[in-house]
């Protein structure tokens, strides 16, 4: 009689274990993935604990702009790119505070082109590569509240809602995120390059007038600053280079004051073309984003004013950063290839 029972029960173990596995395998084929914000958003959840150092945030001028393959190699920084495309600063800061669920960076840089570029309280058109790859929780939820109007949640939320009815677009990339990929997925670090090489005209912007951050973006940035200030980290505002125009410069000027104001640095990128280095005939893919070798550029500048700060250490040897030299090593195969196409 006992021996029956303890068979049933364990029918029931195996039937559970195998609901629970094939449930898991079809979340994993059918979910989004895109390297626009989902990957990235997704990725921080493969990452060692408390390992990341350095955080670059906020649009793809950061995870097109900042080789962390490079930080790595040049200077041993343990750094990670969790932006997406177009983010405002509102769903910056809940992912400032899901980081820190589950890292402790010692340094936030945060790239501040979102807010001088769009004004909208409610930004449609890249959301949802900044939700889908969030984790389920009371933050998610409530960065879903002040960024998509009510009556619209139900298109981004819940993600399997959304995602369930994929069967006619998948493709190979989406039988290759498993559990079993583990170590491919902690070596992803964010950084997403571009490769095509498209001339711009070099902008010469003069503007001094101040004028353009939107009441929602500022109460979110002195949010953001604020909890960066309680956690005891260095956050530093940036402006990644691209072409830009007197409108932005307006933008950039009054968070400039703000910044000044609040004791953080605030670095427009714009003003430094010629110290980075940057070709605007061969280091751009568009007119807002670097390419591949115009992000090294901008890398290896951006890397040596992180090392003058002198509080991020060189983690390279360390045991718990190889996915570092994965990351690297990965980036170096992309270039391979690239050059072999």
């Amino acid at each position: 009689m006992v021996r029956e029972r303890v068979k049933k029960n364990m029918v029931r173990i195996g039937f559970a274990l195998l609901l629970a596995l094939t449930l898991y395998l079809v979340a994993s084929v059918l979910r989004v993935k895109s390297q626009h914000g989902i990957n990235q958003n997704e990725g921080l959840y493969w990452q060692p604990r408390d390992s990341i150092d350095v955080a670059m945030m906020g649009s793809s001028h950061i995870h097109c702009n900042v080789n962390t393959g490079l930080l790595w190699e040049k200077y041993g920084m343990a750094a990670y790119d969790y932006s997406g495309a177009e983010q405002p600063l509102w769903m910056t800061y809940y992912y400032l505070r899901e980081l820190y669920r589950y890292q402790n960076p010692k340094v936030i840089v945060l790239d501040v082109y979102a807010p001088a570029r769009f004004k909208e309280d409610y930004q449609y058109r890249w959301i949802a590569e900044n939700i889908y790859g969030m984790r389920f929780s009371l933050n998610k939820l409530e960065m879903l509240s002040v960024s998509v109007e009510p009556q619209k949640i139900p298109q981004y939320f819940p993600s399997f809602a959304v995602y369930h009815s994929r069967y006619d677009e998948l493709e190979k990339d989406d039988f290759e995120s498993f559990f079993w990929d583990m170590e491919k997925k902690e070596a992803f670090k964010g950084y997403t390059p571009y490769w095509v090489q498209n001339p711009q005209q070099r902008s010469v912007v003069s503007e001094n007038r101040s004028a353009g951050l939107t009441d929602k973006s500022e109460k979110y940035l002195r949010k953001i600053i604020s909890y960066a200030r309680e956690k005891e980290c260095q956050l530093i505002l940036i402006a990644a280079p691209y072409v830009l125009t007197a409108e932005d410069q307006k933008v950039y000027n009054q968070i400039g004051e703000i910044a000044a104001k609040e004791g953080v640095p605030f670095i427009n990128y714009n003003e430094y073309y010629d110290e980075i280095g940057l070709n605007f005939t061969t280091d751009f893919n568009d007119a807002s984003h670097l390419n591949y070798w115009g992000s090294c550029k901008f890398t290896s500048y951006l890397g040596e004013y992180l090392k003058s700060l002198s509080i991020i250490p060189d983690r390279r040897g360390q045991k718990g950063y190889e996915s570092w030299d994965d990351n690297a090593e990965m980036i170096r195969e992309a270039v391979e290839a690239q050059a072999g196409s």
